[in-house]
């Protein structure tokens, strides 16, 4: 079996247990990710705007945006890394690229923190994506600059023992879920 056809079903097998886990989830789901975010106030970081069945971080995301810049995606062209537009709890949003809302007034700036949506983890900080590449690159862009911390945020069932991952493939920093924070 190919590569790209072991991602192909990693993130089917994944997809399935998101959906299971966003169905089953529990209010709060975001308090670890509020505990870890609570250590940096005031440096510049961007979260994302949950899609689909993706875990929510916008309450996080809220208590940050109180202490400093809080940004979150938004997609330039296909193979181009993201920009990051300041967000604000309440903030006039439209509809960006995939379904993701983004601000009205684009105001953009590099975060020293991503929270990164992911399809699925592994214990080594390794995450599958959606297969656009899009963190990738915004990575290790940004990594090249400064360094740039990368939370993954998902839930604890996302988990895979192993991933189909390539050289590009950026690692995580740290692994937030509903049930715990791991550190790599």
């Amino acid at each position: 079996m190919s590569l790209e056809d072991r991602k192909t079903a990693a993130r089917k097998a994944a997809f399935a247990r998101r959906k299971a886990a966003h169905a089953e989830q529990a209010p709060g789901a975001a308090g670890h990710l509020s505990q870890v975010l609570a250590g940096y106030r005031g440096v510049p970081l961007a979260g994302y705007m949950p899609i689909r069945t993706e875990i929510d971080p916008l309450p996080a995301m809220a208590e940050a945006a109180a202490h400093g810049p809080v940004g979150v995606p938004v997609i330039t062209g296909a193979g181009q890394p993201l920009r990051f537009s300041r967000w604000e709890p309440e903030c006039d949003l439209v509809d960006g690229p995939f379904g993701a809302r983004v601000p009205a007034a684009a105001d953009y700036f590099e975060p020293e923190i991503v929270i990164v949506p992911l399809v699925a983890w592994d214990g080594q900080g390794g995450r599958l994506g959606y297969g656009g590449g899009f963190y990738d690159r915004t990575l290790e862009q940004l990594r090249a600059r400064r360094a740039t911390l990368a939370i993954g945020f998902a839930f604890e069932a996302q988990e895979a023992e192993t991933l189909p991952l390539e050289p590009t493939d950026q690692p995580l920093d740290l692994l937030v879920t509903d049930r715990r924070v791991l550190s790599f």
